[in-house]
């Protein structure tokens, strides 16, 4: 194995220089002030934790955990994901606290990645976890909340698929029931939006035509309310329908919030099976292939920690989100250099506090002696003094 060069770092990592940290807390700030206004707390946990706990209870697939042992042998974890860790919280620290709990949080995350892939491993979730309610009213407050925070960290054109697992499990478990394999291959192929594959490895399973072309009409399963009563006629599965039931619940709570326009219903979501137990969501802007914000209802995950409880939530890809997040020019600091001599250091250095304490303001000091602003400053079109290789909305010059 060679040594890194002096200036390599890992696969999957990257540095983010001034402008771009200042839109990523931006964004932040933003949105954990959007949580705050719907009640929800902020906390925050370790980035190691252990394997055998919050390793075991992660969504995040085995081989995509990163592991290392401590001085004891015991395997750890960088976290990969933020609700495990609260869950654990939430039945240890939190264990005398009523339910139902609402928890925020903001975190960089860790999964493995194959680094030919351009997958980032080193990432930053910004989300909420509601504990306590198993109401369809929970699962509309967290959809509504993810949409305010979308539009708060400045995405304007977006929208939030809604699925739920109930349905896809009581439609395979109602027409597939004696091929366990080939529902697994289905779902894996929803989850990956690989329809090509979907209909290709329908057309192996030893079913009629029929229910192999009542299976594929899921694919155009896509749309508002309407879509549920579509879905009601190909099936009598009580846990299909139930679902289709919770799903109509939701969205009429959602159009109470006023932000139907911003969802709609696709039932070929699976999301990840082994993990979530009721509706699912994604969130997707205008020309990012990627999902912005992804949740759903995890009912199962606290009992693993010894409090049951019903529980929903949803986490932003922030790092996503900087890339298709309108700047606003207001968010940017209101930048002012003063330069001064020998003389005046102290009458500038005290101008410097003042300015300071202002909010929005980012004060620099030069000192010179021989040189003054005017001789190295140039104004462009939209009025920004440039001096020395610095762009300033104000220069101040004593002496």
């Amino acid at each position: 194995m060679t040594k890194p060069r002096v200036f390599e770092k890992p696969g999957g990592v990257k540095d983010y220089l001034p402008e771009a940290v200042n839109k990523l807390r931006t964004i932040e700030w933003n949105v954990l002030a959007c949580m705050k206004s719907w009640g929800y707390r902020q906390i925050m946990t370790p980035t190691l934790e252990y394997y055998d706990t919050v390793g075991v209870a992660s969504s995040t697939a085995n081989e995509k955990l990163f592991k290392l042992l401590d001085k004891r042998g015991t395997t750890l974890v960088l976290r990969s994901e933020m609700t495990a860790p609260i869950a654990r919280v939430v039945a240890s620290l939190l264990k005398e606290e009523a339910l139902p709990l609402r928890l925020s949080h903001h975190s960089n995350v860790f999964r493995a990645i194959e680094e030919e892939a351009g997958r980032e491993a080193e990432f930053f979730q910004t989300g909420v976890e509601l504990v306590g309610d198993g109401s369809a009213e929970a699962d509309a407050e967290v959809v509504a909340l993810a949409v305010a925070c979308l539009k708060a960290a400045g995405v304007t054109e977006f929208k939030i698929a809604l699925g739920h697992i109930g349905f896809l499990n009581g439609l395979f478990d109602s027409t597939l029931d004696r091929f366990p394999e080939e529902q697994q291959i289905l779902k894996e192929c929803l989850l990956k939006r690989d329809y090509v594959g979907y209909r290709h490895s329908l057309g192996s399973v030893p079913v009629s035509d029929e229910v192999k072309l009542e299976l594929e009409r899921i694919l155009r399963l896509r749309g508002g309310k309407e879509v549920c009563s579509h879905a009601e006629l190909m099936t009598k599965d009580p846990e299909a329908l139930a679902s289709l039931r919770h799903l109509c619940e939701v969205w009429d709570v959602l159009n109470a919030y006023g932000v139907s326009d911003h969802v709609l219903i696709d039932l070929t979501m699976i999301g990840n099976f082994s993990y979530y137990t009721g509706l699912i969501f994604e969130g997707y802007a205008a020309d990012l292939g990627f999902p912005v914000c992804s949740g759903g209802r995890y009912d199962n995950l606290l009992e693993l920690f010894g409090r049951p409880a019903a529980a929903t939530g949803f986490a932003l890809a922030t790092n996503r989100i900087m890339q298709v997040a309108l700047d606003d020019p207001e968010d940017a600091p209101y930048r002012v250099l003063i330069v001064y001599n020998r003389k005046q250091r102290a009458e500038a250095v005290q101008k410097a506090l003042e300015l300071r304490l202002k909010q929005g303001y980012m004060v620099e000091t030069r000192y010179t002696e021989n040189l003054t602003a005017a001789e190295n400053m140039n104004v462009s079109d939209d009025g920004r003094y440039h001096y020395d290789g610095g762009i300033y909305r104000e220069i101040i010059q004593f002496g």
